[in-house]
């Protein structure tokens, strides 16, 4: 009996993309530790998947910088490299000002709500001393006015650079986390009010608050 051209096949897409998630966020929320070695075999079997999605998970992590590949040797989480992290930093800054720049005066009321419920909850998270909360939080409010311009660019490069500024960020909210409570305040207020350039100067201001040694300290 022939295959049938009618049936459409399965979306491999799918599984590759979340196999690729998952080990993004295991390495960024310190499940795998900077130096610790990555084995398709191993992480096929925790994850319950075939190697292949997870080979190709690991060569897109490390495009991103998470992980560093020697060709059939081995492949290793990353460390957080200073030099990697302050590039990552002004790219996704300014992703983050375009959004908000485009987007000033323009979000609906529901995305304004939605900005100061994520603030919310990120105070709580700090006050809980729950660094992953946080993130989460910081990221769902940054994430509306990306959400809101919708243009697809800004997304992508948001996606690949991200995870870099995430594992440094988690350092940042031990001991920067009241001030980026102040700072999203004031984002939120320009945003509502239409306020272009005072929104667009706090969310540089976000971004390069993240400390970044100098290129010659981290080499």
């Amino acid at each position: 009996m022939p295959i049938p051209q009618s049936v459409p096949g399965v979306d491999r897409s799918l599984l590759r993309d979340d196999v690729f998630r998952r080990l993004r966020d295991a390495i960024v929320d310190g499940t795998f530790l900077p130096g610790e070695q990555l084995k398709d075999a191993e992480l096929a079997e925790w994850l319950g998947v075939s190697r292949t999605p997870v080979r190709e998970a690991l060569l897109r992590l490390g495009t991103s910088g998470l992980v560093v590949a020697v060709p059939g040797r081995s492949t290793t989480v990353s460390d957080i490299d200073q030099r990697a992290v302050r590039e990552a930093r002004d790219v996704v800054a300014a992703m983050h000002m375009l959004a908000v720049r485009e987007t000033a005066g323009s979000l609906t009321d529901d995305d304004i709500e939605r900005m100061r419920s994520a603030n919310r909850r990120f105070v709580e998270a700090l006050s809980s001393e729950e660094t992953a909360a946080a993130l989460d939080a910081d990221e769902d409010l940054h994430r509306v006015p990306v959400t809101a311009l919708g243009n697809r660019a800004v997304e992508s490069v948001l996606d690949h650079f991200g995870p870099v500024m995430r594992r440094a960020e988690r350092t940042r909210f031990t001991v920067d986390g009241q001030a980026s409570v102040e700072r999203h305040d004031r984002l939120i207020g320009y945003l509502a009010s239409g306020d272009v350039e005072k929104a667009a100067d706090v969310t540089f201001e976000m971004w390069h608050s993240l400390s970044v040694e100098d290129d010659a300290a981290s080499e």
